[in-house]
């Protein structure tokens, strides 16, 4: 079997917390990433479906974090329909600022 081999001043020991994938995990369970989530509260109205969708997937992979993420979402999925026009109502931007609000208060996040 081959050895392992570690260089001591590019490893960390007995750290607080750790940030991975997007998450920050610590002895008080695993958080969002604030750094992660600034993209989504910066995030300008979408004008077509494609920007939409990146908005989606970035304020989707945190859903577990969000309570209630699929009803705050409801009015928007339908703008994902293609044989429905792109049509921004205000259901979706009440429904998007939802969302960018709830992502903002996940767990151990405070970036207002």
């Amino acid at each position: 079997m081959g050895k392992l081999y570690a260089k001591l001043n590019k490893s960390e020991y007995w750290l607080p917390s750790v940030a991975f994938l997007g998450h920050i995990i610590s002895k008080e369970g695993v958080a969002v990433d604030p750094c992660k989530i600034e993209a989504a509260l910066k995030w300008e109205r979408p004008a077509n479906v494609s920007e939409f969708l990146s908005f989606l997937g970035l304020v989707g992979y945190y859903r577990c974090f969000v309570e209630g993420f699929s009803k705050i979402a409801l009015p928007l999925t339908g703008l994902t329909q293609k044989e429905l026009k792109f049509v921004w109502s205000d259901s979706c931007e009440r429904s998007f600022q939802e969302l960018k609000k709830e992502i903002n208060y996940c767990p151990d996040t405070d970036l207002a």
